[in-house]
């Protein structure tokens, strides 16, 4: 086993990521004796995104993470020759079971679905999975003209467990296919749980990927869809209710939505993995790096899990997201700072990872968290009135492999209930850790992550200045750290 170490500031030491290597979409997030278990794809050769296996770390309390060897790998002539892709783990009669997309060489755009099973259940780690021969579904049902098919995401409703795949269709459509499994050998196709052609769920894309079903309660579930092929990717949720209703060929489910929007403001946050506990639902999302691909092979790693989120709803059906609360526990002691009722703050020096709670009231607030030495600021400003944060980088670009990006200043609003001039005030809250950036608005309904790439040159620190004479801040700044706990 080893642990993440940060080598260079940028490097992220709180978040999961291999130590080498490339990662992206999280997979099955799951908790088995006492310890959670996230999966991830990834390639132990290198910062690209091809020769997906399945890397695997656990934590005994979403703080402190272990990375262990590779999880799955593809089999040479299996079904999944060509790559394990996107799935989930389930607990399949006491035997911790991954259901993934499998891909061979003749793949163009439909996976299969595969099953691996824990070695030993027995072992809290879950060290060695065993890979089934054949899977368990060969592709879309037939006569649905469908292009993409991969994903699947496996749930618990009415006593029953089924199952989701993202797919595409021929004409444009995205969609998402249920699918019964209470027996996880023997796949039934229960219908089209939702497609773009609803009224309220015209979200455009080839497919929808990485579908996941959470209930939040009061009988509300939430559904989120990853939308591939849009320009930029992008993640939405719908909230509503899931009912059972009778096919022909038996009983199936439809969602009927109430609410949707962005799960993610950020532009670095793409297709999260969900695990549902009895009290409570945690997400976890993949954050791509915003740099040129010779920056990524000087790295030798590229792509980053988010922090895990609570993600519940409000009662107006409006999605609720914010940073689990175990993450009190990386606070690295006292706050480094402490201001109520200030006009003024600054400079405070900032280490490479920290969190900043910072409220503003009766007018707009200012917070600078580093400066380039040539005027230019990464800030924060926060505007009660309007019910809006505006993020601003430019003096750091982003980047894609090949290719400059700079998209300029991030708003993100704040959609309160009520008028937020009522409320006066308006928080937010702060986690950096090496290059990422997440940031939470409000009372959870805004959250948006970003990379950034500080330079050897810049300068970490907290100031923040009130812009007009009725406007005052709250502040509290901490360094952050995995405990040691021995």
């Amino acid at each position: 086993m080893t642990r993440s170490r940060a080598t260079r500031p940028e490097d992220p030491r709180l978040h999961v990521r291999p130590p080498s290597g490339w990662a992206n979409d999280p997979n099955g997030p799951f908790r088995w004796r006492g310890r959670y278990h996230l999966f991830y794809q990834h390639n132990p050769a290198g910062p690209v995104h091809e020769n997906i296996h399945w890397g695997h770390a656990s934590s005994p309390d979403l703080v402190g993470w272990e990375h262990h060897r590779v999880a799955l790998a593809p089999t040479p002539g299996g079904p999944d020759s060509a790559g394990c892709w996107s799935g989930c783990v389930v607990d399949d009669g006491g035997t911790p079971t991954a259901v993934y997309t499998g891909v061979d060489e003749r793949h163009e755009g439909l996976g299969t679905i595969c099953l691996a099973r824990a070695a030993d259940p027995a072992d809290q780690l879950l060290l060695d999975w065993e890979p089934l021969p054949l899977p368990v579904l060969e592709g879309p049902p037939d006569g649905l003209d469908v292009v993409m098919f991969r994903d699947p995401f496996v749930f618990r409703h009415g006593g029953r467990r089924w199952a989701l795949v993202g797919a595409g269709h021929a004409d444009g459509t995205p969609s998402v296919l249920l699918y019964d499994c209470q027996d996880l050998s023997d796949w039934r196709f229960a219908g089209v749980l939702l497609d773009g052609r609803h009224p309220d769920a015209r979200f455009p894309a080839t497919g929808w990927e990485c579908p996941q079903l959470f209930h939040a309660g009061r009988g509300e579930w939430v559904l989120v869809l990853s939308l591939w092929d849009g320009d930029p990717l992008r993640v939405v949720w719908l909230s509503g209710e899931l009912r059972p209703v009778d096919g022909a060929d038996g009983p199936g489910l439809t969602f009927g939505p109430r609410r949707s929007g962005p799960l993610d403001l950020g532009r670095d946050c793409y297709a999260p993995a969900v695990l549902q506990q009895e009290e409570r639902a945690l997400l976890w999302g993949w954050s791509w790096e915003a740099r040129g691909q010779r920056e990524v092979d000087e790295a030798g790693w590229a792509g980053v899990l988010t922090l895990p989120r609570e993600v519940a709803t409000h009662p107006d059906g409006a999605l609720r997201s914010a940073p689990a609360p175990e993450l009190v526990a990386l606070r690295a002691g006292a706050p480094l700072v402490v201001r109520e009722g200030a006009t003024e703050l600054g400079p405070v020096p900032l280490p490479s990872a920290y969190e900043v709670a910072l409220t503003a009231r009766g007018g707009p607030v200012l917070a600078e968290l580093a400066g380039d030495g040539a005027g230019r600021s990464l800030a924060l400003r926060l505007d009660p009135a309007a019910g809006e944060v505006v993020f601003t980088r430019d003096g750091w670009p982003r980047q894609r492999p090949g290719a400059e990006a700079d998209f300029g200043p991030l708003r993100i609003p704040v959609p309160y209930p009520g008028p937020v001039s009522e409320a006066g005030a308006l928080a937010v809250r702060v986690w950096v850790d090496g290059s990422v950036i997440e940031i939470l608005a409000g009372d959870g309904r805004a959250m948006a992550t970003e990379r950034i790439y500080l330079r050897p040159d810049d300068h970490r620190a907290l100031v923040v200045r009130a812009q007009s004479p009725a406007a005052s801040f709250s502040a509290r700044c901490w360094e952050l750290g995995v405990p040691d706990r021995g």
